[in-house]
């Protein structure tokens, strides 16, 4: 069975996208779209048979990856699926006051707020979605063969789907960079999304991946899924060092400002340190949690000196 890797530029800081198609159970599957870009719709005219398109397969709601599925949908028969928790924000017109009302309790200003606020609806995570949307987890047809893993590793939505020899990885294992699950508004509770927990639970189902061919959806290709486990986990361990004297910090803005002294400014860098400040601070809380998962999988004794210095033993 072949899947075909293709490469979309987008206009964001990411850089170019990778969206997959192949053949399954007979039909024809895309996995992910690309942003909603001329350039991004004329590729997949180009190169992916809309006609006999069947279905068309979300790993996560940001708009480099499904930006142009309302286009999509327009132009195609196919099926499209969403992840579950994606599929909550459809029509939910309280997600952005309770946002607001985290950040303020985590001291963010309303000016600040209202910015971010304005950049997300534009920019990034709520593009338009089509009518009439399955459910990725809950819909697939199972003479596709896929088997779906909630990993929540870039957003609290995202999605690994696997197959016999393969697995599409969304965002879940970017180069070079630690990433926590964003803040974020729990979609199901409706309270703070618990970030932390839901990384520890990811790290268990990602070493499931270890024997799999990935298919990212930014670098070209993985080659090992436990170096990627070890380069995030330790680049996060060396992080909570220089945030363990704030822990009790109730402030998460006052935090940021100690930290970087003002020099950070950008809308969304201060909301994805955020991200990364709650997800620490939740660790320096719960430090047995993330030392379990890494138990489980293998892999503690590599991060064993790391760890210690992060909790100051």
């Amino acid at each position: 069975m072949q899947i075909i890797q293709h490469t979309i530029n987008t206009p964001y800081i990411v850089g170019p996208v990778h969206c997959y198609t192949a053949e399954l159970g007979g039909d024809l599957v895309l996995f992910d779209t690309g942003p909603p870009t001329e350039e991004g719709r004329h590729y997949l005219q180009k190169h992916v048979d809309l006609q006999r398109l069947q279905h068309i397969i979300v790993t996560h709601c940001h708009i480099d990856h499904y930006g142009q599925l309302f286009w999509l949908s327009e132009q195609t028969d196919a099926a499209i699926y969403l992840p579950y928790r994606d599929s909550l924000k459809v029509g939910d017109e309280r997600l952005m006051e309770r946002m607001s009302v985290l950040l303020t309790e985590m001291g963010f200003d309303a000016e600040y707020i209202a910015s971010l606020q304005e950049f997300l609806q534009r920019n990034v995570l709520f593009p338009p979605f089509p009518e009439d949307c399955l459910i990725v987890e809950h819909d697939l047809p199972e003479h596709l063969g896929i088997t779906v893993l909630n990993c929540p590793g870039h957003s609290q939505s995202d999605l690994v789907l696997v197959g016999d020899e393969w697995a599409v990885t969304g965002d879940i294992l970017l180069r070079g960079i630690f990433q926590s699950p964003l803040l974020d508004i729990d979609l199901q509770s409706g309270g703070r999304f618990r970030n932390y927990e839901a990384y520890c639970a990811t790290l268990l189902k990602l070493a499931d991946l270890r024997d799999k061919r990935i298919l990212p959806g930014h670098r070209y290709t993985v080659e090992s899924v436990d170096t990627c486990i070890r380069f995030y986990v330790a680049k996060m361990l060396q992080r909570v060092e220089q945030l363990r004297p704030y822990r009790r910090e109730e402030n998460i803005a006052a935090i940021i400002e100690k930290l970087f002294g003002g020099t950070m400014t950008e809308l969304f860098y201060v909301y994805l340190k955020a991200s990364e400040i709650v997800f620490m601070k939740d660790f320096l809380e719960q430090p047995q949690q993330l030392r379990e998962s890494l138990e489980a999988i293998g892999l503690f004794d590599d991060m064993a000196e790391h760890f210690c210095r992060a909790v100051g033993l």
